[in-house]
């Protein structure tokens, strides 16, 4: 069996973000960095199911600067075989479709059983890339999944729906799987492992040579959002607060008619 795991390197969300130059995206100094929490997820189900078959080959690949190899090893050392990485050091200019483009170039002719993607990165949230490397290769994709069975061939997944509903899907390997957190719970790394992580193979390959679609958006302008005024926070009894309460939206009503 062959599998691929789709990871991506974010910002610690903790973190306090600046806009870049450009106005267009954040800017990359002062931040800590770290794998899409989305994406652990990902990478350990593709553990766990390489663990299952036993007969089994896991590639980890990711997209950007040399600095993502760092994240990269944690997906190594996790227990993914060998990394690819596309080396681009304007990833976070590319938007989902030619991202998708560049991850499904590359898988294109490997004969992947299974691909792993988080279900959205935590910086852009678009939630588009693993459906659009599905559809490009052809093959069916099941997003938002938070359990994960594979029998055989088969693959059986529960994804989540609007108001804590779930649905129960089966199909059938090559399929693209999207991960939604608590999908499981992603392991630490060992020492040993990490030290075997740094004897793994880690190949670069050019963003050029795999990049063989245009961009179809484009981001105009980023900025942060007005700051408004304070909330209003009423003490008292519950009575009184609760006339205030009415008098307030009154009030509120009138101007807005």
């Amino acid at each position: 069996m062959k599998i691929l795991v789709c990871i991506k390197q974010v910002p610690d969300m903790e973190s306090k973000f600046k806009i870049d130059v450009a106005g267009t995206w954040y800017a990359k100094t002062d931040l800590a960095w770290r794998m899409n929490e989305y994406d652990e997820y990902a990478v350990e189900q593709a553990v766990q199911l390489k663990e299952q078959v036993k007969d089994a080959d896991l590639t980890v690949l990711c997209i950007g600067s040399d600095q993502v190899k760092e994240t990269m090893k944690k997906a190594l050392a996790m227990g993914c075989d060998r990394g690819a990485h596309i080396t681009d050091d304007n990833a976070a200019g590319k938007e989902p479709f030619e991202i998708a483009g560049i991850i499904a170039e590359y898988a294109k002719g490997k004969s992947f059983d299974l691909i792993f993607t988080g279900m959205q990165s935590q910086d852009r949230g678009s939630a588009q890339v693993g459906v659009l490397v599905a559809e490009m290769l052809g093959l069916p994709s099941v997003s938002t999944v938070v359990h994960f069975a594979y029998d055989g061939g088969s693959v059986v997944a529960k994804r989540e729906l609007e108001g804590g509903i779930k649905a129960c899907v089966k199909v059938q390997a090559p399929v693209v799987i999207t991960c939604q957190l608590g999908m499981n719970t992603p392991r630490y790394p060992t020492l040993p492992n990490i030290m075997k992580a740094k004897k793994k193979e880690l190949l670069s390959i050019p963003v050029q040579d795999l990049l063989k679609i245009d961009a179809r958006q484009g981001t105009v302008k980023m900025y942060f959002p007005e700051k408004k005024g304070g909330g209003l926070v009423l003490e008292g009894d519950m009575a009184e607060m609760a006339d205030k309460l009415i008098k307030i939206l009154k009030d509120k009503t009138a101007v807005l008619a």
